[in-house]
């Protein structure tokens, strides 16, 4: 995302028509009167600044609507205050509250989450400077899992750890930047696996102690983020019974669809098969806020075996801001690869040297000479996606789900009395089609947490 300036022309108000049709917006594609198009002298630099960083070929003189002049004067207004530089020139990840345009006042509080994973990590976070995780339980182990297993920097640990900071993290590490839109929710966390596999009947039996102790717990969302091992009809299978009776005793199951959009069969698994679930794919937008130009990720859809349609609404889905997991390998990397980006050109041999066996693409090129030092370390940053010493981007569905997640905890803070059918019916009419994009694969379309908030708070 590079903020480059551009100079603006000296008109006034923009209306472009297409054939004497109602004009479209060029950023949003919403169709907007005439007098609703500004540009030129009716946008303000930096406003100019932001869209043209994030609509490649956008001009002034093209104007936008004053929908769009009120989402990017907005998120102008949240980079000044959370980080100045990606505001100006520089570039990087945007956070995900930004990219939703969500309301800020609205943290999740008072929500609970309960997290379905392969393991987890008590992440700072999430437990720092309140710790906000209720419980955690490994359905797998004989012994149930205990608090102090949250503390070990296992290989497990990980994808779970980076689900639950997505959606609830309060990005500490990250002075606040990089932080869920349920930075203040509760969170339960429930182990059904490992790295390796997480079984089909082991997510039915995490779902199965949720049910248990949702009431102790006050548990309202589930989020899910792994998928069982085969095709089934929620008829039959156990584990999509299992999502549909925590929908019925008032629990929002959000299930990410999968990532195999790319295969002739493109499979959706059990629980994101079930009919009660909120089943998220993937969206790509392409790390910018312009509506315009948006793409879907390779998530899987349907039809399911039931004939179902999934997904019904997508949410980002590549470039998200996660958590390095600490204490390991990678942590190690990214900090020495954020040390020699900030470090003068003339320190990079020492470093280097100081450092050896961290990075061995980066022992390799000790020799070179400090410029060409330089570029190694700018190429090797990318290519293992670093933000930051702590966060890194990914991509997945899984990220997509529990990114809806966080929304209807939004939402459920809101308005606390709002059923699962409810939270999904209004997550849904309010999400926004991609133009030029198959229904099948985006459902409903993307999801605007600014108005399935509002639509939540504003229901009796």
């Amino acid at each position: 995302m590079a903020h480059a300036p551009r100079p603006r022309p000296a008109s006034g108000e923009a209306a472009s028509t297409v054939g004497g049709a109602t004009p479209l917006c060029p950023v949003c594609r919403r169709r907007a009167g005439a007098a609703d198009l500004l540009g030129g002298s009716g946008l303000t630099d930096d406003l100019v600044r932001l869209v043209t960083a994030n609509m490649p070929g956008w001009q002034p003189e093209l104007g936008l609507c004053r929908e769009c002049v009120r989402r990017f004067a907005k998120a102008h207004a949240y980079l000044v205050a959370h980080h100045p530089r990606l505001a100006g020139e520089a570039q990087g990840i945007l956070p995900t509250p930004l990219r939703l345009g969500a309301l800020e006042r609205y943290k999740g509080r008072g929500v609970t989450v309960a997290f379905l994973d392969s393991g987890f990590h008590a992440h700072p976070d999430l437990v720092g400077p309140r710790d906000r995780i209720l419980r955690y339980v490994d359905v797998t182990s004989p012994r149930g899992g205990r608090r102090e297993d949250l503390e070990q920097p296992e290989e497990s640990a990980w994808h779970g750890m980076m689900t639950s900071v997505v959606a609830c993290g309060n990005g500490r590490l990250s002075g606040g930047l990089y932080r869920g839109l349920a930075s203040e929710a509760e969170l339960v966390l429930v182990k059904c696996g490992s790295i390796r596999r997480i079984a089909h009947d082991d997510i039915r039996r995490g779902f199965e102690w949720v049910l248990r102790n949702r009431k102790r717990y006050n548990i309202r969302i589930v989020n899910v983020s792994c998928g069982g091992d085969y095709e089934a009809s929620y008829l039959r299978d156990s584990l999509s019974q299992a999502a549909d009776r925590a929908t019925r005793e008032g629990l929002l199951v959000c299930a990410a669809v999968g990532n195999l959009g790319h295969l002739p069969h493109h499979p959706v698994l059990p629980p994101a098969s079930a009919p009660s679930a909120l089943t998220v794919g993937g969206l790509d937008d392409k790390n910018r806020l312009a509506f315009s130009g948006y793409d879907v990720y390779h998530s899987s859809y349907g039809p399911t075996v039931d004939g179902l349609q999934k997904p019904e609404v997508i949410a980002p889905g590549i470039w998200v801001a996660a958590p390095i997991l600490p204490g390991t390998p990678t942590a190690r990397q990214a900090h020495l690869l954020m040390q020699l980006a900030a470090a003068k050109e003339e320190e990079l041999p020492r470093l280097l040297s100081e450092n050896r066996g961290i990075d061995p693409q980066l022992d390799a090129a000790a020799g070179e000479a400090p410029a060409a030092l330089r570029s190694r370390v700018e190429a090797q940053r990318r290519a293992q996606n670093v933000i930051s010493e702590h966060y890194k981007h990914v991509d997945g569905t899984s990220f997509a789900a529990p990114i809806v997640a966080s929304v209807a905890a939004q939402m459920l803070e809101a308005q606390p009395a709002l059923r699962p059918e409810q939270l999904k019916r209004l997550l849904i009419t309010t999400a926004r089609r991609l133009p030029e994009v198959d229904v099948d694969r985006q459902g409903w379309g993307v999801i605007d947490a600014e108005a399935a908030v509002l639509a939540a708070a504003s229901t009796t």
